[in-house]
């Protein structure tokens, strides 16, 4: 059956105190509503309506830059959630299938249970998600007979009884998308907040004789983002979760609580993470590498067998072949170091490819910024690059060739050749005993006056 995601995400999300719309916060450097469209779109939907409220360019560019065939809704009065997910309904005229109803500010619903809701419309009309709440308090209770949902009742207008049941509604449904659109429409607002709440379809889709029922999942996984402390909470439980699985796939964590991991990093097995490491996004760390400590990686590449720091840092381009060592303090950005290349100490090298086995020496740096252009450096294999060489971009340094320490190299150095660019050095025999003579004699003029 073809599915389509409807993502709720028109809040303004007031107790966040910000600008920026709630479900652009992030968690792990990425929105919370990508957590929720990526859960979606391992069902393959063939289409996305993501409701936008406050904010509706902001979040529209967020859900397009994730997935481009995002359409977006605009629900300019916020009147519930049942109308929040009929602006999503033109938008999917010409689509035939279910719709699964999906919110930007609650991140962690898994692949795995969206999967068993889609299973479970097989055999339902409606298909609720619920979940056993340690603590019940305010949410909704889903009042069940067997496997059937017979309706969810709101805390306020549930009895003690009622209130007593710790299977709780997450908001998450699943129907037919003509089915969905049918019930929203019938859905009134003849309640205290004179609201259309989506869980009265449960009661409507019972009178017209259709079948609903409920699919648990685990209480964290309906967590909902509504404050900066509830984010703080959320990135905390997905780090928790990142670094269980990371040691569940055979990667070596010293001090798991200390590994911060974006979230899309990819690491293979055997690979050894020190403490104090963090992953920004668009990374990947291939089987076999070692990241040391108080290293950070962003939109990088790390091949098997590369070593990475300590205090070692890969932005955005850094591409390391097999064997690479990046040591202390040195700095990678949009460059390519082929096999075996070793960059130790204290090192710049940016808008640069280097050659297989070349070793570049302390306080090397590529000059790659002209103030208004950016600038290549191009190093062949097996060179020797002296410590404290500044290589002025656009430059090339050939294949086995060599730059003297402290040179600073403006004009491209053939294969094999040595290349030095600084003054000459002068010695004065006896100069600097005269000199401090001279110096000690006048602090102790000083002194007496």
């Amino acid at each position: 059956m073809p599915v389509a995601l409807i993502v709720l995400a028109a809040g303004k999300g007031t107790r966040m105190q910000s600008d920026l719309p709630k479900v652009l916060h992030k968690i792990a450097h990425a929105p919370m509503l990508w957590h929720a469209m990526r859960a979606g779109q391992a069902l393959e939907p063939d289409a996305c309506v993501v409701v936008a409220g406050h904010g509706a360019e902001a979040v529209e560019a967020s859900a397009k830059s994730l997935d481009d065939r995002a359409v977006i809704a605009l629900q300019s009065e916020q009147l519930g959630t049942a109308h929040a997910v009929a602006q999503a309904f033109p938008a999917l005229e010409d689509f035939s299938g279910d719709a699964i109803v999906l919110y930007g500010d609650t991140p962690f619903i898994s692949e795995h249970t969206l999967a068993r809701m889609a299973e479970a419309r097989a055999r339902h009309d409606v298909v609720v998600l619920g979940f056993e709440a340690a603590d019940p308090a305010r949410y909704g209770r889903l009042i069940t007979d067997g496997d059937a949902l017979l309706r969810i009742v709101e805390f306020k207008d549930a009895s003690a009884e009622e209130r007593a049941i710790r299977l709780c509604n997450s908001g998450v449904v699943a129907a037919n998308k003509t089915t969905l659109a049918a019930l929203i429409d019938a859905v009134g607002n003849n309640n205290s907040a004179g609201e259309f709440y989506l869980t009265d379809i449960v009661e409507i889709a019972r009178a017209r004789g259709l079948s609903a029922t409920v699919v648990r999942c685990d209480e964290a996984e309906t967590m909902g983002v509504n404050s900066r402390a509830d984010l703080a909470q959320a990135e905390a439980a997905f780090q928790a979760r990142a670094r269980a699985e990371a040691l569940e796939n055979g990667i070596t964590l010293a001090a798991p609580e200390t590994v911060f991991f974006a979230w899309d990093t990819v690491i293979g097995r055997d690979t050894e993470v020190e403490q104090n490491v963090v992953f920004g996004p668009e990374v990947t760390v291939e089987s076999g590498a070692r990241i040391r400590a108080f290293s950070h990686l962003e939109g990088c590449h790390v091949s098997r067998g590369a070593v990475v720091g300590p205090y070692a840092r890969l932005r955005p381009g850094a591409e390391l072949a097999e064997d690479v060592h990046i040591g202390n303090f040195v700095e990678v950005k949009n460059a390519i170091l082929h096999e075996g290349v070793k960059a130790n100490h204290l090192t710049y090298i940016g808008d640069a490819e280097i050659g297989e086995r070349t070793n570049i020496g302390a306080g090397t740096i590529t000059c790659n910024y002209d103030g208004v252009f950016k600038h290549k450096t191009t190093i062949g294999k097996n060179a020797f690059i002296g410590s404290d060489t500044m290589l002025v971009a656009p430059v090339t340094v050939g294949d086995g060739a060599m730059t003297g320490s402290g040179s600073t190299i403006t004009r491209d150095v053939p294969d094999g050749a040595l290349a030095l660019a600084r003054p000459q050095q002068v010695t004065k025999d006896g100069f600097a005993t005269k000199l401090f003579t001279m110096l000690k004699a006048k602090r102790a003029k000083q002194s007496k006056q």
